[in-house]
């Protein structure tokens, strides 16, 4: 009996869909035009493109509007020609298409594979073969930057309209900088691995691209902060630690000045930690606000959902960054300023250091308490059966906890703990594991269409954003085949 009526239901669905022209394919109303474009340029013409020119051919004129009234049978041959193309689109999606929603970010897998050569290069114990594996990751990293940037020009090339679509998503806009923070990040490589083995002229070329760097950074968190701003009211309730991604390519300017300044001359490096600190500065202030708003949405709507709590690592970085960066040029202030320095440059460098020093400590230690309310975050996300999907803020996992890392060192040099530096080696060693388990991820996912799919990224419909026309039918296949395959599981 009640199998009876299941069937009487599902053929008034149809008999309603076909009514609409719309077409039902596993329970879901299908536009009867849906279908990939230019399908039928180059598919091998078939019996149901017979019929469907016939039933044209056979349409009724309207005899005072003019307009075209299929046949009573129209909707049942569109229907049956149409849902073969349909099933196969769900399925399958031509290369071009899948480099549509090749986003930006992307940038966040350089910035975590050169983030791990940034520590292996901090690692205070060496042994013979770790500078190599450093050079290994620099490397490749070097390599990952130039597919992505070949891949997103691809995107804007062969896609025009997803340019400007990019930075006006309210998601997908907040990790353009992170192309950015990839430049810096290669960058600091350079400085740490190709300078030891260059001559003068890469150390020049290194500090114009410094400040080059520099100059983008400002650019870029100062612009996409306002073009938030400026398109988009926000409320506590959407609140992310993503927020705070806009403003790392200022975060990262501290600990390659750091780097740099060891090994300009003075008058050139007194300059790049003068310009490093005032950067450092104004983008922790700016993190350190935004922290305000994170934690009061902690406080009135819970955590964030699964899916969003990778993310969370995010708040680590600012801290981490600045202590790394800070500790680091204050080390090598002595050694930059001359003798009459602020009166007496040798007593300025010392009093800056202590300063630095006990300054940084309190720094540390937020950066380790974010870390530990993030990964105590993720426990209920570990225990639920299957997880969640991955995304590409999975690399969350990796780049922000480099920068504790690395200020884990500093700190563990400045008040010369053995201790702090060893904990450092074992979350190394825990980091270059989990960034071989987040890279295995993605290529996985990008195998099992999680990733560089239609609504699967960071480019898909939210926030009453809207793909560009162009890709709208695309993109509807995309949120059919997600229906699809979770009708298919529950009827399993």
């Amino acid at each position: 009996m009640n199998q009876h009526r299941h069937d009487l239901e599902e053929e008034g669905k149809a008999r309603d869909a076909l009514t609409n022209g719309l077409e039902l394919h596993n329970g879901i109303a299908i536009p009867r035009d849906m279908s990939l474009p230019g399908q039928d340029g180059y598919r091998t013409p078939n019996v149901h493109d017979y019929e469907r020119t016939k039933l044209e051919s056979d349409e009724e004129t309207h005899p005072t509007t003019g307009a075209k009234t299929p046949p009573p049978s129209a909707g049942l041959f569109s229907n049956l020609a149409n849902l073969s193309r349909i099933e196969l689109s769900l399925e399958r999606l031509h290369w071009r298409e899948r480099i549509r929603h090749y986003t930006w970010t992307f940038f966040t897998m350089t910035m975590a594979t050169g983030g791990i050569a940034n520590v292996l290069y901090a690692v205070p114990f060496r042994f013979r073969g770790l500078y190599a594996i450093g050079v290994i990751f620099f490397l490749f990293n070097l390599l990952l930057f130039l597919i992505n940037v070949f891949m997103i020009s691809l995107r804007f090339y062969t896609f025009p309209e997803t340019f400007r679509a990019s930075y006006m998503h309210p998601s997908e806009r907040l990790f353009l900088p992170a192309s950015v923070v990839s430049f810096g990040t290669v960058l600091i490589n350079i400085s740490q691995y190709g300078l030891p083995e260059a001559g003068p002229w890469l150390s020049r070329a290194v500090l114009v691209m410094f400040w080059i760097d520099a100059a983008l950074a400002v650019l870029a968190s100062s612009g996409i902060y306002l073009l938030m701003w400026s398109t988009k009211s926000f409320t506590v309730e959407q609140m992310t630690p993503i927020w705070i991604f806009p403003i790392y390519p200022l975060l990262i300017i501290g600990p390659h000045a750091a780097i740099l300044c060891k090994t300009l001359n003075t008058e050139d490096a007194l300059d790049i930690i003068i310009g490093g600190f005032t950067l450092q500065g104004i983008g922790f202030l700016v993190a350190f606000m935004i922290y305000a708003s994170f934690i009061y949405r902690l406080m009135t709507q819970k955590l964030p959902q699964a899916s969003s709590r990778p993310g969370m690592f995010v708040s680590v970085g600012p801290s981490g960054f600045t202590v790394a960066g800070v500790l680091g040029m204050a080390d090598s202030l002595a050694r930059n300023v001359s003798p009459d320095f602020m009166g007496d440059g040798k007593m300025a460098a010392m009093i800056a250091k202590v300063v630095a020093d006990w300054t940084c400590l309190w720094i540390w230690g937020l950066a380790l308490w974010f870390f530990f309310v993030s990964v105590g975050a993720h426990w209920s996300c570990a225990r639920q059966k299957g997880g969640f999907a991955f995304g590409m803020t999975w690399f969350s996992f990796i780049f922000p906890n480099t920068a504790l890392v690395t200020a884990t060192f500093a700190v563990g040099k400045a008040f010369q703990s053995k201790g702090i530096q060893i904990i450092g080696c074992v979350m190394t060693v825990v980091l270059i594991i989990a960034w071989f388990l987040v890279f295995g991820m993605m290529i996985r996912a990008i195998a099992q269409k999680q990733i560089l799919w239609p609504q699967k990224g960071e480019d898909k419909d939210e926030g009453g954003f809207k793909a560009p026309e162009k890709s709208e039918r695309r993109n509807t296949l995309g949120k059919m085949a997600s229906n699809t395959r979770s009708t298919r599981s529950e009827r399993q």
